[in-house]
């Protein structure tokens, strides 16, 4: 994985509302959700809800798939087992100094 793919990642989970949405998706994978139910589950205006999916969804966290007429969003959890192993082997590995 590259640096900056893992920062971007590390800063789309890094917000309240964007972890919410995330969590929910996974309780929900691998059949995701449609857009106007995270809404609800969470409480969240379309707008705000639109403009966190699209920077979950750029990080590459979530992907989105059109059915019928609606977006259905389902968590990447493969992108978060990358990233966990990119910062277990480049960020937490022992050094052996103690």
């Amino acid at each position: 994985m590259e640096k900056n793919i893992a920062i971007a990642q590390l800063a789309a989970l890094a917000q309240d509302t964007r972890l919410d949405i995330f969590r929910a998706l996974v309780e929900y994978r691998p059949k995701g959700l449609p857009a106007g139910n995270i809404s609800r589950l969470l409480g969240l205006p379309g707008a705000t809800l639109s403009f966190h999916l699209s920077q979950l969804k750029q990080a590459g966290l979530v992907s989105v798939e059109r059915q019928g007429r609606s977006l259905i969003y389902a968590a990447d959890t493969d992108a978060v087992d990358r990233l966990t192993a990119f910062l277990q082997e480049n960020c937490c590995s022992k050094s052996g100094d103690g």
